[in-house]
């Protein structure tokens, strides 16, 4: 499918390795906005379906988008210009290590849905791989980015494979960043805890909410939690 329709945007993804998934959109939907944002990064755009529900949800008025594929970045670039917010985005052709060494800004929000596929084989496609594998971005210099680009109340927000959570939030710990949100996803009741999302802010706290998401009743039977997340960006909900 090389076009997606959102009901407020419209996200073209022809010349993107890394087609919008679930991953993308429950990251969009679930980020937390509390803060109200006045800036926002998206590390790692892709199609920059992320960022583009960002711009949905919030009034933030700086939303930048990182995104090192040239194909990707130039179509992240386009859905922007075609998207009712097309003032208010923006996306620079940089890695992160590139993008962080003259950091100008800091971010209230910071968001990522980070290639990672550690495993050892690879497709035929470098492109692929390249969105697809976790040689692309690392969680240290993830981690080590948000540190450096957040704002003293900013929330850095991300989506990561459950089995990587443990790791993810001792690396964390390390830089000083804190959970202040764990939600927990899974396709159907019956299946295992696939994906994590996970919010941190500077400020440690101890009792933060953890969750649980479950998708899927059955094939195209969605939850009334996963309704209530969507409904506002899926045209179908």
């Amino acid at each position: 499918m090389s076009k997606f329709q959102f009901k407020k945007f419209v996200v073209n993804q022809d010349r993107c390795a890394m087609k919008i998934g679930t991953d993308g959109v429950l990251l969009g939907a679930w980020a937390p906005i509390t803060n109200n944002p006045f800036s926002i990064l998206d590390i790692g755009a892709g199609t920059g379906v992320i960022a583009l529900m960002l711009a949905q949800r919030t009034f933030a008025e700086q939303i930048d988008a990182l995104e090192i594929d040239e194909e990707a970045y130039e179509q992240a670039m386009d859905n922007f210009e075609n998207s009712p917010w097309s003032d208010r985005l923006f996306c620079f052709h940089a890695g992160l290590d590139e993008f962080v060494e003259e950091p100008e800004d800091e971010y209230d929000l910071i968001v990522s849905n980070p290639p990672f596929y550690s495993e050892d084989y690879k497709t035929e496609s470098d492109q692929r791989d390249l969105a697809r594998f976790q040689d692309a971005l690392p969680f240290e210099d993830l981690i080590e980015a948000a540190d450096l680009l957040l704002s003293e109340n900013g929330i850095f927000a991300v989506i990561i494979p459950f089995k990587e959570e443990q790791k993810f939030l001792a690396l964390a710990k390390e830089m000083e960043l804190y959970p202040i949100k764990i939600t927990h996803v899974k396709g159907t009741p019956t299946t295992e805890i696939k994906r994590s999302l996970l919010a941190f802010s500077r400020n440690e706290i101890t009792d933060f909410p953890i969750d649980e998401l479950t998708i899927e009743i059955a094939r195209h039977v969605y939850t009334p939690e996963y309704i209530e997340m969507t409904k506002e960006f899926y045209l179908k909900l």
